[in-house]
């Protein structure tokens, strides 16, 4: 699995097919339908405390066995065993224009506690994103093509200063870990407390729901270098609707003059083509869950079907279809960027049918992960 032994003066190492593909596949359907603005420019992050806090935390599950395995591997490589906290686990993608120079992974003040990076590469380059290559500043190997399951360990401190080259085309997506000799920056802490005031919310003012609940809208609009205006960009959750095939529509009335800011958090229903689904979700995260684990778990080979007469789909009337163009001139704006930032999943054919039985059961993402954990 190893690609080379370690050199003294820059202590590195690159494991080939540490993930599985079905691993990989698995968090990239979580960033995909959790994912916020990042900490860059054309840059996404989905983070373990988000999770929580957006009522997925059964989205936690999948990455458990995977920083233990990726712990004991730093631990190992470095003689450091049993010394190592987890300080940080992120899903991050980097889309077209995005890139960061030579830097190490503790050179601020306030990152001085990271001793160890690990970051696993979940997709591919040349096949699912153009540059984005990895480049260390000194020692071998000097660069790497990212490919998907393989992960690259360091230390780092100015020892391995690094950079990557701007993607050009595509969505570079990583698992990225720091690990910590200092006890005091241990995730997993933060992330107990965090689960414990979310269950104790739950508990005194709410039923316990099984439904995601989006964070605040700016959290999702994308701008073209992270400009604050709101005329220019695109809300990255139906963005990503919008690369699966998918219109949002909403029932009520919209006009330009009302607040807006609360409908994306209102039962909705998706679009496709010329059709509108017949089923409501609680909120555009939701759908969005829905839309990629279908996406992810059942999607096949096999004509789209015409469904209209059965009743699980109606034909959009030129109101309702207005309503969803209403829809995307707020939210959308640019769908041409939209098209430029994310891929277009047509090339994978869709099933109404299949698709309506997993909507219809609103719990089966949240299930089938209690199920794998017990």
């Amino acid at each position: 699995m190893a690609d080379m032994e370690m050199e003294e003066d820059h202590p590195r190492l690159i494991l080939h097919n540490f993930l599985t593909e079905d691993e990989c596949k698995e968090l990239e359907f979580i960033h995909k339908s959790c994912s916020t603005i990042g900490y860059r420019p054309n840059v996404f992050s989905t983070t373990l405390s988000h999770l929580i806090a957006t009522n997925s935390a059964h989205l936690i599950i999948p990455f458990l066995p995977i920083r233990d395995r990726l712990k004991e591997k730093v631990e190992e490589t470095f003689g450091c065993e049993y010394e190592l906290v987890t300080e940080f686990t992120g899903l991050i993608s980097w889309s077209r224009g995005a890139s960061i120079g030579w830097h190490s992974d503790d050179n601020r003040p306030y990152l001085k506690q990271r001793d160890f990076t690990a970051v696993c590469y979940l997709n591919s380059y040349g096949k699912d994103f153009e540059g984005g290559l990895f480049h260390f500043q000194d020692g071998e190997p000097k660069t790497i093509a990212p490919m998907v399951g393989d992960a690259v360990i360091y230390t780092s401190d100015g020892r391995n200063t690094h950079s990557v080259d701007e993607v050009t085309s595509g969505e570079r997506l990583t698992l990225t870990l720091w690990f910590s000799r200092d006890s005091s920056h241990d995730e997993d802490a933060k992330l107990i407390l965090l689960l414990e005031e979310n269950v104790l919310h739950k508990s005194n003012n709410v039923p316990w729901s099984l439904l995601p609940l989006p964070a605040s809208d700016n959290m999702y609009w994308f701008s073209p270098h992270q400009a604050s205006n709101q005329d220019i960009g695109f809300d990255i959750r139906l963005g990503r609707l919008h690369a699966l095939g998918f219109d949002v529509y909403y029932s009520r009335d919209m006009n330009f003059g009302s607040d807006l800011s609360e409908l994306l958090m209102e039962p909705m229903q998706l679009a496709r083509r010329d059709q509108l689904l017949d089923h409501k979700f609680v909120n555009v995260l939701h759908s969005l869950q829905v839309a990629q684990f279908y996406f992810w778990k059942g999607c096949k080979s096999q004509a789209f079907t015409n469904e209209v007469q059965s009743g699980k789909a109606v034909r959009l009337s030129r109101s309702q279809s207005e309503k969803i163009t209403q829809v995307n001139s707020i939210f959308l704006k640019d769908t041409k960027l939209v098209e430029t930032v994310f891929q277009s999943a047509d090339r994978c054919y869709f099933n109404l049918a299949t698709f309506l039985l997993q909507s219809l059961n609103g719990k089966i993402i949240h299930v089938s992960y209690i199920k794998k954990f017990y």
